[in-house]
């Protein structure tokens, strides 16, 4: 394989046009961070963009940050701390799930995957903070989209309609995002030895009340010894997760406390033990255990989770546990990925999509590893890929099974 690498924007663009001319396929990478997720690529070229980097516009003032596509999260992240901000929907790392280093995400990469954490709750995801991209098309055009300041909303769905994509319909060389002032302290109300419905239950008292959580999620018994070294013992824990100054912090553990304090045994960890958790758990932590064991991103209606992992446990084994009040399952299995039996179960609740996070590139080459779309949602994607990438240039059949 030859790889391209692009220093600059009209690099891209050169590289591009000549792969548009020459009929020939490209994959389209960073640090390769995410390069597991999606079925396998049959390229003979790659434009590598881990040497276009460089935050090119910071105004802490204006909340706005922009830098090339390459740039790595963890430079970006490190200047926003110094500006007490940060990224407020908390983009996950899959390096480590998948085997790979931590930190070795750039921001292409949380664009094209539409990265989020456990405050989509309150925050969204990447796609509902990015202000502006300049991209190339896979019909070797240069173009932009939205602006550089956060009041601007001109071409923001085209932004958008690039979250998500994983660069199957162009490839961003400079990307514009919102950034917010971080929380000045934190805590997490933790309560032990719910099953996994009752912690539902609690989930949803504790989001519908005024303690303004976060963070709500649910690490089973089977699962929560592997978070913050083995520190909870006695069984599972529902975590709700608070942020803010620190007396209105106090206030609200204290309303949680008295909402959920009769559930059953409770604790509070606070600043350093609560965002060591909430990285764990954003990071997929437990099952980021160097095993090709398949791992699924699970999406459902937040009451159903807890029914749909029971059914799915009566016939195949699973190790699971909870994000976004039960609305993200993550689910290890210990074998076949049984993805029929899955996506059976969550169209009979009512709907939701499984996405193959993680499996061996065989297992990923056999079946669909995203949601299969509906008919109509389909057509529109393909009208969508016709035109940006008419020619199927740009990461051809990543998202596609067939």
């Amino acid at each position: 394989m030859t790889d391209f690498r692009p220093n600059t924007a009209d690099d891209v663009l050169e590289t591009v046009q000549w792969a548009v001319s020459e009929e020939t396929p490209l994959e389209i990478v960073g640090h390769g961070s995410k390069r597991g997720i999606g079925q396998p690529l049959q390229t003979e070229h790659a434009l590598d963009l881990s040497t276009l980097t460089g935050i090119t516009l910071y105004e802490p003032e204006e909340l706005v940050l922009s830098a090339k596509a390459g740039t790595p999260l963890a430079d970006i992240e490190a200047a926003l701390r110094e500006h007490g901000q940060e990224f407020a929907f908390e983009p996950m790392d899959y390096g480590p799930l998948l085997g790979g280093e931590a930190g070795r995400g750039t921001l292409g990469g949380l664009l094209a995957a539409n990265l989020a954490g456990p405050r989509r709750l309150k925050a969204g995801a990447a796609r509902d903070h990015v202000l502006g991209v300049h991209a190339v098309s896979g019909r070797g055009e240069s173009f932009k989209s939205g602006g550089r300041v956060v009041k601007n909303v001109t071409g923001y769905d085209l932004s958008k309609g690039l979250a998500g994509s994983w660069g199957t319909l162009a490839v961003a060389t400079d990307i514009t995002m919102k950034v917010l002032p971080a929380a000045e302290t934190e805590s997490t109300f933790c309560i032990a030895g719910l099953d996994d419905a009752a912690a539902a239950e609690a989930m949803a008292t504790a989001m519908s009340s005024s303690a303004e959580v976060s963070g709500a999620a649910h690490l089973p018994e089977g699962v929560v010894g592997r978070f913050i070294d083995g520190g909870f013992s006695g069984g599972g824990r529902t975590v709700l997760r608070v942020e803010g100054f620190g007396p209105s912090v106090a206030y609200r553990i204290d309303l949680l406390s008295r909402l959920l304090g009769k559930l059953g045994n409770t604790e509070t960890l606070e600043d350093r033990d609560s965002r060591r958790l909430w990285r764990e758990i954003r990071d997929c932590h437990p099952f980021a255990d160097g095993s090709p064991a398949p791992v699924w991103r699970v999406s459902v209606a937040p009451s159903r989770g807890p029914e749909l992992v029971d059914a799915f446990r009566r016939a195949a084994g699973a190790n699971v546990f909870y994000d976004w009040q039960g609305g993200l399952v993550w689910m290890r299995m210990e074998a076949d990925p049984e993805a029929a039996i899955l996506r059976k179960m969550i169209a009979h609740l009512g709907g939701g999509h499984a996405t193959l996070v993680r499996a061996p590139l065989a297992l990923r080459a056999a079946m669909p590893v995203f949601e299969p779309q509906p008919a109509a949602l389909a057509a529109l994607s393909a009208r969508l890929k016709d035109q940006f990438d008419p020619a199927g240039i740009l990461n051809p059949g990543r998202m596609a099974f067939t």
